[in-house]
């Protein structure tokens, strides 16, 4: 494979992998009859696999969004409470 640019177009690559997830033979036969290496065509159906499913959320991620809709939360109920107070303080002077 030439390293200073694409040797083979992304209809081969397309072609090549669905050659591969077909089963019907070996890689190694496949990536002979192809001309390609065959760690070349496992880095094609991996890249091919990555790009198809989609990768979930990490935990992390979760978490971080957890302490962020905490922390909104507990300004909501602050203001909430300011609220209140206000309204009975009007209320009180209204009468």
């Amino acid at each position: 494979m030439k390293k200073n640019g694409k040797r083979y177009s992304e209809e081969f690559k397309r072609e090549a992998v669905r050659l591969a997830a077909s089963g019907a033979r070996p890689l190694a036969q496949i990536a002979s009859e192809l001309g390609i290496h065959l760690q070349t065509l496992r880095l094609w159906r991996q890249r091919a696999h990555e790009l198809a499913e989609p990768k979930p959320r990490t935990v992390p991620s979760l978490e971080e969004e957890n302490r962020r809709l905490r922390r909104e939360l507990d300004v909501l109920r602050e203001e909430r409470e300011i609220l209140k107070k206000a309204t009975a303080f009007f209320a009180k002077d209204a009468r």
